[in-house]
């Protein structure tokens, strides 16, 4: 899977939007905010192929957590993108 190459990643007001680039018509009632550990792994992925697993590995290499929670909290973040048309799966 990897990020759609139209969406960027704005500092609006202190907050990290998720923005579409040149699409007109694009809808804009739906606003993406990346926390800072949703940040990251945007920082880390984008531009890249990656699997589930590669998201895991950025969350255990900078916050020491376990594998498996790791896994899941990347999946979260993985599915909520492809909801939202900003990842191709």
């Amino acid at each position: 899977m990897k990020i759609r190459e139209n969406y960027k990643v704005r500092s609006i007001a202190g907050e990290n939007l998720v923005v579409s680039q040149g699409q007109a018509g694009c809808d804009m009632t739906q606003v993406i905010s990346l926390n800072q550990t949703a940040f990251l792994l945007w920082k880390e992925l984008v531009g890249k192929e990656f699997e589930i697993g590669d998201a895991a590995k950025v969350l255990t290499d900078n916050y020491g957590i376990l594998r498996e929670q790791a896994l899941k909290d990347a999946q979260k973040w993985v599915d909520k993108l492809i909801q939202a048309k900003v990842i191709d799966a």
